[in-house]
């Protein structure tokens, strides 16, 4: 560990936790707003704060020391506030909501695999797909929330497309990675290694 980092894997209270744990308080004030006014540029002022918390949490538990902690919580508030957000945009029948349910069902799925992976002592880490996939979501939603794009529906709509097709073929080779590290371990190492969790960030979002 650096001299700047402060805090070992175990510690909860640290500051990258701080930030995320914002992240995750204010994504039902998004869901709210969304929800009661639909595209304006306080909702997409928010959402654009939000999003671009995304990297700030995972640089600062660098230089501070990455948790389990935080490898936990950081992509529990991505996906909360990416759901939350598409979630309410289909409430306002601004979003369809079958891609939306593709993109949900792949967080799902993905988890699940992470935390039997996890149970093994893998980690698998994260690829140029995932980090795509979370900036393509982020686009389409700002775009969704943007007043002047408010009669050009088929920008965001398209953009969500494509955030389902790039979420897809992330997910699969996320599920392909796991099997790959799974055949790679040693016959009958089934144990969870010392600091198997991955840092902030560094687990596909």
């Amino acid at each position: 560990m650096s001299e700047a980092s402060g805090f070992g894997p175990s510690a909860l209270a640290t500051p990258a936790n701080a930030v995320t744990v914002v992240r995750l308080l204010a994504a039902p004030l998004l869901v709210v707003s969304i929800t009661t006014s639909g595209a304006t540029w306080l909702n997409l002022a928010l959402w654009v704060l939000l999003a671009s918390t995304d990297g700030v949490d995972g640089w600062i538990a660098r230089r501070h020391g990455t948790t389990r902690s935080g490898a936990f919580l950081d992509p529990l508030a991505d996906k909360v506030l990416v759901l939350g957000a598409l979630f309410a945009l289909v409430a306002i029948d601004r979003f369809w909501w079958v891609p939306v349910a593709v993109i949900a069902a792949r967080e799902v799925a993905v988890s699940l695999w992470r935390v039997h992976l996890g149970r093994r002592g893998l980690a698998v880490p994260a690829s140029p797909g995932g980090k795509l996939k979370t900036f393509v979501q982020a686009f389409a939603i700002g775009c969704a929330l943007a007043p002047p794009l408010v009669g050009a529906t088929w920008i965001a709509d398209s953009l969500l497309w494509a955030a389902v097709v790039v979420a897809v073929v992330s997910g699969v080779q996320y599920w392909r990675a796991g099997l790959r590290a799974a055949t790679d371990m040693h016959p009958g190492d089934d144990s969870p290694a010392e600091g198997a969790a991955t840092p902030e960030g560094g687990q596909v979002p």
